[in-house]
């Protein structure tokens, strides 16, 4: 793929940007250079899958350099801190929005072994071959909306390193059976390395900040956000919206004064009901529920417990919520769109950039790689062709399928303007020249070569 200029729905989302960040901070709004820097970067990205300057310069036959771009993404003044939050802002006034549900989970990318400049990479399991990796893990908000999912708010997790070689240790003495007495003390965590849960607070409140005017009736997050601190203090955050996570089944509720598990109370005393719950685009998915209001034993207080499994599992998830006012089906449903953040991570992923070659350096670097490849995301949701869908009150075209249209457009409008060109012939001798000069072939080392320098 070929770019000379960004594409079209692309000028138009920076302009669009550029108003906003306009309105948000007079003082933010961006240069010429700048809009047409960030425009082929973003048109970059959808036709090459990555956020690497050489495969812009390549795409571009040198129009672009790769010292020009990483300049520009290094030491241009762009108020970055302010970019998402304008560009959510195109999107919530474009298609209207008011309301929504707010999504939180994470996600792991794996990167190379020579990571010593990558921000907050660390050790992680490797679940496809259950070894480690070095990896970034990115703690995210979604904002699920009736029409759209749209990435909100993001920051990097990283465990504290002193708590892990405690941990460590700790567990290498229990083995020994070394009495608690004589093991080390655990460390206080770091303030520079905040839980995931405190991660996640901070981008709600965030949110809350940014676009107070959005009415939030349910906040979901998985069984690793389910402890009462987290619960309590996003209630706090958002005081009329229902906050639903997860519970282990081995946690203890109180029934009729005596103690129970999860698991034990609702495969003995409270066993569910079979039921049909719809979820988010009329599709219906059987399930069997029960529910019960009881006092969680780690939480100090009565919640709305679910019991749910659907159909074809064999063990229940024990839903958790705030707002025992609620009908147990209306929670169950309103859970089920958490699973639309799994289908933003894997589309995120495959198609935005983030995934592939996104390993700049610092946390300048990765902050900035990551605010660029979230943009690209709101930029496609703006795609002429997908705001009709949209608006139609049609299914959003896949992400997949709207970058392959568009990346075949931008090559169509460089065709184009080749074929409108005073001399396109000339023109085109002078492309070929270009090809020879940005594609370089490279001489293959022999095997013994290799063998010789490895």
């Amino acid at each position: 793929m070929l770019i000379s200029e960004p594409a079209h729905f692309v000028k138009t989302f920076v302009t669009d940007l550029d108003t906003a960040l306009g309105k948000l901070k007079p003082n933010a709004k961006l240069s010429q250079l700048q809009r047409l820097w960030l425009g082929i970067c973003l048109t970059g990205m959808l036709l090459t899958n990555t956020v690497c300057w050489a495969k812009f310069e390549r795409a571009s036959l040198g129009g672009y350099s790769v010292a020009s771009l990483s300049w520009m993404f290094r030491e241009a003044k762009i108020a970055w801190s302010h970019l998402l939050q304008a560009s959510v802002t195109v999107i919530l006034t474009r298609y209207g929005i008011t309301e929504g549900v707010l999504v939180i989970d994470e996600s792991d990318r794996a990167r190379s072994k020579s990571t010593k400049r990558i921000h907050k990479v660390h050790k992680q399991k490797h679940k496809a071959s259950g070894g480690y990796v070095n990896g970034q893990t990115i703690v995210l908000v979604l904002l699920v909306t009736q029409s759209i999912s749209i990435p909100v708010g993001f920051a990097f997790y990283m465990p504290d390193p002193v708590l892990t070689a405690w941990n460590k240790e700790d567990k290498r003495l229990r083995k020994q059976r070394v009495a608690k007495k004589d093991r080390p003390v655990m460390p206080k965590r770091n303030s520079l390395y905040p839980t995931k849960t405190q991660l996640a607070l901070r981008l709600l409140t965030a949110f809350k900040e940014a676009h107070g005017n959005i009415k939030i009736k349910v906040i979901l997050a998985d069984a690793l956000y389910g402890e009462a601190g987290f619960i309590n203090a996003a209630a706090q955050i958002y005081g009329n919206a229902q906050i639903v996570s997860q519970l282990r089944g081995n946690q203890n509720i109180k029934y009729r004064g005596k103690k129970w598990t999860l698991k034990d109370y609702f495969n003995t005393v409270n066993k569910g009901v079979d039921v049909t719950l719809q979820v988010r685009g009329g599709e219906h998915v059987k399930a069997t529920i029960s529910c019960a209001r009881l006092e969680v034993t780690a939480h100090g207080k009565k919640r709305f417990v679910i019991a749910l499994k659907y159909d074809g599992e064999n063990d229940y998830r024990y839903l958790v919520a705030t707002d025992m006012t609620w009908r147990a089906m209306d929670i169950a449903r309103a859970y089920t769109l958490r699973w639309l953040v799994e289908v933003f991570f894997e589309d995120w992923k495959l198609y935005e950039g983030w995934g592939r070659e996104a390993k700049q350096f610092d946390e300048e670097g990765s902050s900035r790689g990551l605010i660029l490849s979230l943009l690209l995301d709101h930029c496609l949701l703006l795609h002429p062709e997908q705001t009709a869908r949209i608006e139609n009150k049609l299914p959003a075209y896949t992400v997949g399928s709207l970058q392959r249209k568009s990346q075949m457009g931008v090559l169509l409008e460089f065709i184009r303007t080749l074929l409108e060109h005073d001399r396109p012939a000339d023109k085109l001798k002078e492309l070929a020249t270009l090809v020879e000069d940005v594609f370089q072939l490279l001489p293959s080392r022999s095997l013994s070569d290799r063998i010789w320098h490895s």
